[in-house]
């Protein structure tokens, strides 16, 4: 796309405060949560008691699907105009009944003299958290139309916008300045423009043209043409003999049958069997990392009768022959092979009912039956490497994890818990002991008493950041986490309660030792700031 024209339409959208607040405050809350829905009618209703602006003829066009007459578009984008916006691709003429193209002369009395356009690629006003940021970062998006807004199916070289997904990575992504990111299938770019925000040298990768060109596109459109190197090539074949701090990926990793006439869409099918994508890409990864750098990417893995997802997963990460790597796979959520067919064949465009949506279904569950496949997990690995000599071996921590996220700060949280889990994981017994630990600030813990009673019968310990968490404690470990302020070390706390409460002062050792290392897993405890032990185990 030309860069002058794009220019232009940044300072349009500029003027008009084509923005997401902008958005939300013209049409209201419940009718822009309406269209975020993909129902358009409130949104139609709420500017139809408005007066015509330059952002609402914008809303018109590219958030509710209207065709608008070139006149109103020229008045909405003054530098750009309705010439430009064809030029850039973004519109295309229509005439009555919903017919793209433009009308022949006299076809159509009533637009004689006035053509109207519809939008023919998405242009939405986006805002994305970032735990580097401490507002949400605001971006003009282009992409391919969605399902409520394009006619007819998707394109093979579909591009999306900015999905939950995308959203998700984003905000678990660690935060700070980075000198070298990669972000592996950029799609749209969008995860591309927050590595930029980063600072430092910014790759991005995709095997689509069509899709790097609108991540060029909007690139520029956002003011970082400069900032992000586009290249083409699947996985790491662009960056190879290359290393990075942060390897950011939102691959196509949706598994999809090999065979049948089902429709193929680069942005969701890698090309390979089953999860086989993502088995790759976290199994080359690490080897692009540099010391220090960490890979965050989502994915989805099967079960196969018998076996067990996570255990593949973690097998994957023992693949990369690197022993100097610390890995941490939360599974956000399992599904069944019906469901997971049934998901994917209507995000195709097929609707239950249909012959097309039938051939889909079957056709998924046939290829999951091949593989005698139970279950779908669906998640984010993260992987850091340490330095060269560290370790023996990958230390690789697996779990389900469905509470809610936190809203606020998650990448930052997610990267203290991964570091005090692996460093916890590491320890001995006696170092776990001789170390000093806080309890977060956003651990508190619940007490069930018996009415009468002097004590509670059930302690249960309880946070929301980074995920939420409760977990069922003993009298003994929700002591020791209470006194976890800093100042005595796990093996005083752990004297001092074993003399308190009247028990072995070995088994309460043990006891504790063992909680301690799977509260660091969950962010509630972390070694003390002044302590040592961040200097002697460097690599996590």
């Amino acid at each position: 796309m030309d860069s002058a024209l794009l220019s232009r339409l940044r300072a349009d959208l500029a003027a008009a405060d084509f923005s997401p607040a902008s958005v939300t405050a013209l049409l209201g809350e419940p009718a822009d949560g309406a269209r975020q829905r993909g129902v358009f009618a409130p949104g139609r209703r709420a500017l139809a008691e408005r007066p015509t602006s330059a952002r609402s003829t914008l809303i018109s066009l590219f958030l509710l699907g209207e065709a608008v007459a070139q006149h109103e578009i020229d008045a909405a984008l003054p530098e750009l105009g309705a010439a430009g916006a064809r030029e850039l691709g973004l519109i295309e003429a229509e005439a009555p009944g919903g017919v793209r193209g433009d009308a022949a002369p006299g076809q159509y009395p009533a637009y004689a003299d006035v053509q109207h356009y519809a939008a023919a690629l998405s242009l939405n006003p986006v805002a994305v958290v970032d735990s580097a940021a401490e507002e949400p970062l605001v971006w003009w998006i282009l992409s391919d139309l969605d399902d409520q807004l394009r006619r007819g199916p998707a394109r093979p070289d579909h591009v999306m916008g900015v999905g939950g997904a995308t959203r998700s990575l984003i905000a678990q992504a660690p935060g700070g300045r980075v000198d070298r990111s990669l972000d592996l299938g950029t799609g749209c770019g969008i995860v591309a423009l927050h590595l930029a925000q980063r600072g430092g040298h910014v790759v991005a990768t995709d095997i689509s043209e069509r899709a790097l060109m609108l991540a060029r596109a909007n690139a520029e459109l956002n003011g970082l043409g400069g900032a992000i190197e586009f290249r083409a090539g699947s996985l790491f074949e662009p960056v190879a003999g290359e290393q990075f701090d942060l390897i950011l990926s939102n691959p196509p990793f949706v598994i999809t049958p090999r065979t049948g006439d089902g429709p193929v869409y680069e942005y969701r099918d890698g090309g390979l069997v089953g999860d086989a994508l993502a088995e790759a890409v976290v199994t080359a990864g690490p080897a692009h990392l540099l010391p220090g750098g960490t890979l965050l990417c989502l994915a989805n893995w099967e079960t196969p009768w018998g076996g067990n997802g996570l255990h593949r997963v973690s097998d994957w990460i023992a693949g990369a022959g690197i022993a100097e790597l610390s890995a941490w796979v939360i599974e956000r959520d399992r599904v069944d092979p019906m469901q997971y067919a049934e998901t994917w064949a209507r995000d195709g465009g097929a609707r239950p009912g249909s012959v097309e949506f039938d051939a889909l279904l079957a056709a998924w569950l046939d290829d999951f039956a091949v593989r005698r496949i139970v279950s779908i997990g669906l998640g984010a690995i993260r992987v850091r490497r340490g330095l060269p000599g560290s370790m023996s071996e990958p230390l690789v921590h697996v779990e389900q994890a469905t509470g809610a996220l936190a809203s606020v700060g998650l990448g930052a949280q997610l990267e203290d818990a991964f570091t005090a889990g692996s460093v916890a994981a590491r320890m001995s017994d006696a170092e776990v002991l001789a170390t000093r630990w806080l309890v977060s600030d956003a651990v508190s813990d619940e007490r069930i008493h018996t009415p009468g009673a002097e004590a509670p019968h059930a302690i249960t310990l309880v946070t929301d950041r980074p995920i939420a968490r409760r977990v069922t404690a003993d009298p003994l470990l929700a002591a020791a986490v209470g006194a976890s302020d800093g100042d005595l070390t796990m093996g005083q706390i752990a004297d001092a309660l074993a003399q308190l409460l009247e028990v072995d002062a070995a088994a309460a050792s043990e006891a504790i030792v063992s909680g301690a290392r799977e509260l660091a897993w969950l962010g509630m405890l972390t070694p003390a700031p002044a302590n040592s032990t961040e200097a002697q185990f460097p690599e996590a």
